[in-house]
């Protein structure tokens, strides 16, 4: 029997560039799904964060035949924040195709997954996309991505690149632009042809597929070598248990073999795999053995982590271990103390939060788990706000509780001794009546520029900032840009401390005491206080109930109710006009508050709230005697 050619690719690109539209497009095109099939949008993004972000955050595999060829795709996330699941997948697959947008060009994170993609001497597919935009500029775009290829110091190999054009939400790929100028916008009796991944008349993806067959060989026949297979991601089957992903370098792997695990330390231990499966299409199939080039699924290895080597027992020999970037921020998790706690959450103690975290560590890579002084509490460090956030987020919806701080940045000891923090690099794209407010809040928080220049009544700014003086930045963006402005940002490299950057400029309304709010108690409140509650929410002491105008936080009472007597004017109680309570977000939250400050994450709710919920302990700790005017200050 000959053996199957086997090709494997990824789709890398920066945040919505189009990358699981085109995976779409792929399985459409390639007769995966039948006639009569349902088909959602970004059907690989199948987490329920996924679809409601519309991001991708976990790595996902499918596969699809074309010319007798099984074409193995890899979707992989955009956002920064998610970029060890990008890392670890670069030495499974045999070339990438990179996604750039007609208009943007190429971006941040562009530049990190194309140099991941380069060091491990990939040679990728170039594919333009979303030409059916207004101020497409694709020679441009080009011409940029020559210029990135040779920044990164790519071979001539690498920078012999083929490249298509085209539009991955209708599914078309060319070789030249213009054999579809004009097809995007007009179609058949001059209507806008409608979204649809099956293509338009004679225009589909065939010149993409011809291309990755005709850039890219089949992966060698090395069946008859001893087995070598590196795990690359795991997942969790409630049935058959933790399961290995990854591709087979050489040999091959079958159901109940025996065989030899390489750990990370060096150890080698003997296993047994149970079950063996492969990729169609979108279903993982069972199969009783594979061979060389495929991406599979392992099961039977219980201890199996990302980076281990699966090996011939007569043959062990380990491949280099996958490195991860390091995190560079960092909160703590920990037990949630508040008066109202484990009133709604099915898993409240610090064993619970200390199992679900060290479950969490054997699929995201890019997390560190670290013990601290107190038993309930754990310092949890990450690439960004949305990563540990999604962590937050899951939890929240399987029931549990518990309180998180502050994001701080992960500082590092430079060899000189100098203190490093890390450094973002951000491109922002704002309207020019905008770029002032935004140019004066960025050098506010020790922003350095690098780069201005306008385009079509925008202003693109790409700026170096501290990680810190993002911290919160991302709410108070959109307001002084009226939601009209774009900001991406990626980790760019750790340099010396830029000093002090001011924190939140309001102080906080503080409850008294614990209660039920009252419509009569916020109207009297509200004049001086934006508020974060409502009529008929619970509160509780040290509970954060709105942002003061001041700069000051105030203990106010929110729970109070109207005296009762009997001079009553007839329907002045239904005269109150309350404005809206602002409603956070989990990421507007972490942004908000201040390092004394604590978010509270239950099933049902996010609540702020004091680290120090009493207002007389509040005093105390943040006492501070002053030698010179001999007096008593407070810093809360």
């Amino acid at each position: 029997m000959a053996k199957e050619k086997i090709i494997n690719i990824a789709v890398i690109a920066h945040v919505d560039a189009g990358k699981s539209t085109l995976v779409d497009a792929f399985l459409n095109q390639s007769g995966v799904f039948r006639d009569n099939e349902e088909v959602v949008d970004c059907v690989m993004d199948s987490d329920d964060i996924e679809r409601e972000r519309g991001i991708t955050i976990y790595s996902k595999n499918c596969s699809i035949m074309h010319n007798d060829v099984k074409i193995n795709i890899v979707d992989t996330p955009g956002h920064a924040d998610f970029s060890s699941e990008v890392e670890r997948i670069m030495k499974t697959v045999d070339t990438v195709i990179l996604l750039v947008d007609s208009s943007e060009g190429p971006m941040p994170q562009t530049r990190f997954v194309l140099k991941k993609s380069l060091e491990q001497g990939l040679n990728p597919i170039l594919f333009i996309n979303k030409l059916d935009k207004k101020d497409a500029r694709v020679d441009e775009v080009v011409d940029e991505v020559y210029e990135l290829f040779m920044d990164l110091e790519a071979n001539d190999d690498q920078l012999d690149f083929p490249i298509l054009y085209g539009i991955a939400r209708q599914g078309i790929a060319v070789r030249d632009p213009k054999e579809i100028e004009g097809i995007e916008i007009m179609g058949e009796g001059g209507q806008k042809i409608k979204k649809s991944p099956k293509g338009f008349g004679k225009f589909d993806l065939t010149p993409l597929f011809d291309t990755i067959i005709e850039h890219c060989k089949p992966y060698p026949d090395r069946d008859e070598e001893p087995l070598q297979f590196q795990v690359s991601t795991l997942a969790y089957d409630d049935y058959i248990g933790r399961l290995g992903i990854g591709r087979i370098t050489r040999g091959k792997i079958r159901e109940g073999q025996q065989v030899a695990v390489c750990k990370e330390d060096g150890e080698v231990v003997m296993r047994k795999v149970n079950q063996v499966f492969v990729y169609r299409g979108l279903k993982r199939m069972a199969v009783q053995e594979a061979g060389s080039g495929d991406i599979v699924v392992v099961s039977g290895i219980s201890d199996i982590s990302i980076g281990e080597t699966v090996c011939d027992p007569q043959n062990p020999e380990a491949m280099e271990m996958i490195h991860i970037e390091e995190p560079t921020l960092s909160m703590n998790f920990m037990v949630n103390t508040s008066p109202f706690a484990g009133k709604v959450g099915k898993y409240v103690t610090s064993r619970h939060i200390r199992e679900r975290l060290r479950k969490e560590l054997e699929v995201n890579v890019g997390l560190l788990v670290e013990d601290t002084d107190s038993t309930d509490c754990f310092k949890v460090s990450g690439r960004g706000e949305l990563h540990l956030s999604v962590l937050i987020e899951n939890m929240r919806r399987e029931g549990y509780e518990l309180a998180v701080s502050k994001p701080q940045v992960i500082l590092k000891r430079g060899e000189d001794g100098r203190t490093l923090e890390p450094i973002e690099e951000v491109v922002i794209s704002v309207p020019d009546e905008y770029a002032g407010t935004v140019i004066s809040k960025l050098n506010i928080r020790k922003g350095m520029m690098v780069q201005m220049a306008a385009e079509n009544g925008y202003q693109r700014l790409e700026y170096l900032v501290p990680t810190r003086g993002l911290l919160g930045y991302r709410t108070e963006f959109i307001n002084d840009t009226h939601g009209e402005g774009t900001m991406v940002r990626r980790f760019h490299s750790f340099d010396t401390w830029k000093g002090d950057i001011p924190q939140r400029v309001n102080g906080v309304a503080i409850a008294q005491e614990e209660g039920v709010c009252t419509p009569y108690a916020l109207f009297n409140i509200q004049e001086r206080v934006q508020m974060f509650v409502e009529p008929g929410v619970r509160v509780y002491e040290g509970m954060i109930v709105g942002m003061n105008s001041r700069s000051d936080d105030m203990v106010v009472n929110p729970c109070k109710a109207k005296k009762q007597s009997n001079m009553r004017a007839a329907g002045s109680d239904d005269n109150i006009k309350l404005s809206p309570a602002r409603v956070f977000t989990l990421e507007e939250a972490l942004e908000f508050i201040n390092d004394d400050e604590l978010v509270e994450v239950v099933p049902d709710d996010i609540r702020l709230r004091k680290r120090i919920l009493n207002e007389l302990e509040r005093k105390r700790s943040g006492r501070v005697y002053d030698p010179v005017t001999k007096t008593v200050k407070y810093n809360n």
